[in-house]
């Protein structure tokens, strides 16, 4: 059985953190750290588990933009500004990451995407499983092997390729696609209007990949689903509103990446016991961070 890396898509579980637990949560000079603490106890829960060996925790380096929006200035524009109180937390979530032994990494151009589909190209290369530990489905598209994992960590279980089609209709590879034709609002992109999840679906079940859709639209309309006529005028009238989703669907798996090295360092007990002391962390988080040394 190949090893496994765990490439976690940190912000998610971040955001989660600071949502779901109460503002009481501070350091001993009053600053709030409900995310830090909420993030700690994700990664104890996570490493616990899965004794991993390998892992990289991913961070967005920037909130507000990336390369995506040289090519859609919209992109992501219908999210609301990351509350202050929030933003500060982050270095602080990754100085955790580290100070646990854990290799961290983000960039001010390529989001948290793209280095995970960048660190999953360069393991696999070196016979490595991915998983992938997230809840965003734009990164189920970097599945290729039957070992490899799709966890939205503390809502499902792990999915391997054969339950990403039961979940979503369509195969890994085909999850780019499928969010260019349906569009995502998560990330503000438009797609193609009037084509919605089960005609994707049937779309992508028959010709494969939307290259393949776009140049034979002609032939959409004899499709046996309902309102086939009408989609392939949709496909027609919006095959360049299509294209440009591609464009932002797809994840970058050759980011420029200075080292990609994710192998689990020992951490240092007492770096451990300083940063809980300042981050006011109680006794029971204390112990279970401390039992992963």
């Amino acid at each position: 059985m190949p090893t496994n890396v765990y490439l976690i898509d940190a912000s998610i579980f971040v955001f989660r953190s600071y949502y779901s637990l109460p503002d009481h949560f501070r350091d001993t000079s009053g600053e709030v750290v409900n995310a830090v603490y909420g993030f700690a106890g994700f990664l104890s829960r996570l490493l616990e588990q899965t004794d991993a060996t390998h892992v990289a925790v991913v961070f967005d380096d920037s909130l507000e933009g990336s390369f995506r929006n040289d090519i859609y200035p919209p992109y992501k524009a219908n999210r609301e500004p990351v509350p202050p109180e929030l933003k500060a937390q982050f270095s602080r979530c990754r100085a955790l990451a580290e100070t646990l032994g854990l290799a961290t990494f983000s960039d001010p151009e390529y989001e948290a995407d793209d280095l995970i589909g960048t660190l999953a190209a360069v393991h696999r290369q070196n016979g490595f499983a991915t998983h992938v530990v997230s809840a965003d489905k734009d990164l189920a598209q970097l599945l290729e092997n039957p070992c490899d994992r799709w966890w939205d960590f503390g809502k499902s279980p792990p999915l391997d390729p054969e339950a990403i089609e039961k979940k979503f209709g369509v195969k890994p590879h085909q999850i780019a696609d499928f969010l260019a034709l349906t569009g995502d609002s998560v990330d503000n992109i438009p797609g193609v209007p009037g084509i919605g999840p089960k005609t994707a679906v049937a779309l992508l079940q028959h010709f494969g990949d939307l290259d393949s859709i776009l140049r034979r639209s002609d032939e959409i309309g004899w499709l046996s689903f309902r309102g086939a006529k009408a989609c392939e005028k949709k496909i027609k009238q919006h095959a360049e509103d299509a294209r440009l989703a591609r464009q932002l669907t797809g994840i970058v798996c050759d980011a420029p990446m200075k080292t990609t090295l994710t192998q689990r360092r020992s951490p240092d007990p007492q770096a451990l016991k300083d940063m809980f002391t300042t981050l006011n962390f109680g006794p029971l988080l204390r112990r279970k961070l401390l039992n992963l040394c």
